[in-house]
Formats: structure tokens, sequence, C-alpha cells
């Protein structure tokens, strides 16, 4: 289902739009190995799926210029050009949560 979703996004994009969130979401797939894109019981580390782009940005430049202590987001951000920051936090935000983090109107159901 989620790939029909994104298929159908990619579809409604501008020429050359779809390039970009390709691009997001390749960069993003290094943030989903711990984050994930569901909430999972017992994991501290917060969903990023449905956040705005502005707040997740934020974050992401607070990482890379060392103003937001982390362990390992202070490297792992100061490895991405603020381009790509701003990719990833755009493929974040596109994403919808799953329902069970969303509200009924925004979230995705997952189908197995």
């Amino acid at each position: 289902m989620r790939a029909i979703v994104i298929m159908l996004a990619l579809a409604c994009l501008p020429a050359g739009a779809a390039e970009r969130v390709g691009e997001g979401a390749r960069l993003a797939a290094t943030c989903t190995a711990c984050h994930g894109t569901t909430a999972v019981p017992g994991n501290v580390l917060p969903p990023l799926v449905g956040q705005s782009q502005e707040a997740l940005l934020a974050s992401l430049r607070a990482f890379k210029a060392g103003a937001r202590p982390a362990t390992i987001m202070t490297q792992l951000a100061k490895g991405y050009t603020d381009e790509q920051l701003a990719l990833i936090a755009g493929w974040f935000a596109a994403t919808p949560p799953p329902c069970h983090l969303g509200s009924p109107s925004t979230c995705v159901e997952s189908r197995k």
C-alpha cells in the first residue's frame, strides 16, 4: 500500500520533482534504519514520518552545528549538505504516518 501511495505522489509532481523525491527517499533510508517509519514499542528514538519539514530541518541543522547534543546525530548530520538535509526533512514530512501515529485523515493504514 505504501508503495502505491508513493507512486501516486510521484505521478502528481511536476517534471524533475520526482528525481528530487527519489533522492530524498534514498538519503532518508539511513535515518529509517534507527528511527523506522513506524513507532516501535521500546524504541526511544522518535518516528520522523509526518513531522513538519521545518521542525525536522531545524533539528538536523542544530545537530550539524553541534547546538543540539546527541550521541551520533551530530556526526551523521555533518556528513550531509544543507540541501541534502532539506531533502531528508522534506521526505519525512511528505510521508504520511501510520494510523496509530497520525490523525485518520493523514495516516496510511499498514496492510500485510
